[in-house]
């Protein structure tokens, strides 16, 4: 059950963009890191471009995202393709206008320290 935050500093999206952010990190964590789809959970916050800049100037555009997903699920080389494609995508959706230090961060959490629906992703994996 991997969870994304994608944060966008920028002009409002308009819902087909959010809904494509959303669509394509659920099928990249899917075909890349290998977790179940109907299980990510994404979501998509736009803040005002007054509360962001990058190396303390202001952006037209910019963009992080967290994902959350269990500690040893996925190799280096998994990951850098998920953070690559990832990248692509806030691109492609976004525009040209997003900088360039928009960031992709996998946080690698313990198995034990995090679930869904009362169980820890430790217990789902002992009793599969």
């Amino acid at each position: 059950m991997p969870f994304i935050n994608i944060k966008v500093a920028g002009a409002p999206l308009p819902q087909s963009q959010v809904q494509r952010l959303q669509a394509g990190i659920t099928g990249l964590m899917a075909e890349i890191l290998h977790k179940v789809g109907p299980l990510v959970g994404v979501l998509v916050e736009q803040g005002p471009l007054s509360g962001w800049s990058v190396g303390g100037e202001p952006v037209t555009c910019a963009a992080q995202v967290d994902a959350i997903i269990s500690a040893e699920t996925n190799t280096s080389e998994e990951k850098a393709r998920f953070i690559a494609e990832t990248s692509r995508l806030l691109k492609d959706v976004l525009g040209s206008g997003l900088a360039e230090a928009s960031y992709v961060v996998i946080h690698d959490v313990p198995k034990d320290s995090w679930g869904y629906n009362g169980l820890t992703q430790a217990h789902r994996a002992q009793h599969r």
